[in-house]
């Protein structure tokens, strides 16, 4: 072989590697972009520490047809979904996306202690549904899957569905919750949801405006993100020393009070 054909071997091979180098450099920062725009989650101990900094833009908003708050919603504007008796002791406010991984995470760690307080009676839980993962991951399932827990509300099905969407939370760059097929599918793992009132309340949006109401709170709220919870007006998420025992202490201490 010549010289030169040598050298045009050699040539194209430097090219080969500089483009395949040029492809890992630019998966890489697709992956880093990726990894940014994620939740953070932080496990310490039994706590769950995680924040999604709301979005500076206003979510993917779809205000046609009138506001229709789920059966039962209390607060202002009708924008809080109680779980609980209504003369409990304390009382936890929940900011909450269906999307949102920290959520999960923050589900995980203390549903079976918020369960316990709020079905002996001490805990009443206000749950509001944020879309923050819709603003910055783009997509509907944040809108979608709240639109689907308020007509489960409607059901008298919450808390359930409630549970039952955070158990089968798609990744977090997937919208499948978008997918009002998806949704419906996981009301059948609620005993009495799968009805014709349920479908036709997700296939329509019956409360799609009230989301993005309750979105609009949140972004007008000053919250740093979700989960923002908050236990008899005190922000327990950013303590960093909350465990589930805690959260049961500080309960059951203010039920004695």
């Amino acid at each position: 072989m010549s010289e030169k054909n040598r050298e045009g071997k050699r040539t194209a091979r430097e090219r080969l590697a500089e483009e395949r180098a040029k492809q890992k450099s630019a998966e890489k920062r697709r992956r880093v972009l990726i990894v940014g725009a994620s939740v953070v989650c932080v496990l310490g101990l039994a706590a769950v520490v995680g924040v999604v900094a709301a979005n500076s833009g206003k979510d993917k908003e779809d205000s046609s047809g009138p506001v229709v708050a789920p059966s039962g919603a209390k607060g202002q504007d009708s924008l809080a979904i109680p779980v609980g008796k209504e003369g409990a002791g304390s009382t936890l406010v929940v900011w909450e996306d269906f999307r949102c991984p920290a959520c999960k995470a923050f589900e995980t760690a203390y549903r079976p202690t918020v369960h316990e307080l709020t079905g002996s009676g001490k805990l009443k839980v206000e749950y509001h549904l944020a879309t923050i993962i819709d603003g910055n991951m783009g997509g509907t399932g944040s809108r979608n899957a709240a639109n689907a827990a308020a007509c489960a509300q409607d059901a008298g099905k919450f808390p359930g569905y409630h549970d039952v969407l955070y158990e089968n939370q798609p990744d977090e760059t997937s919208d499948d919750y978008a997918e009002n097929d998806k949704l419906l599918e996981l009301a059948k793992q609620v005993d009495g949801l799968d009805t014709p009132a349920f479908r036709s309340c997700v296939e329509k949006g019956t409360h799609n405006s009230w989301v993005e109401k309750s979105a609009a709170a949140f972004r007008n709220g000053g919250f740093s993100g979700t989960p923002t919870v908050l236990l008899d007006g005190k922000n327990i998420y950013q303590d960093r020393t909350m465990t589930p025992a805690k959260l049961k202490q500080q309960v059951e201490a203010a039920n004695k009070g």
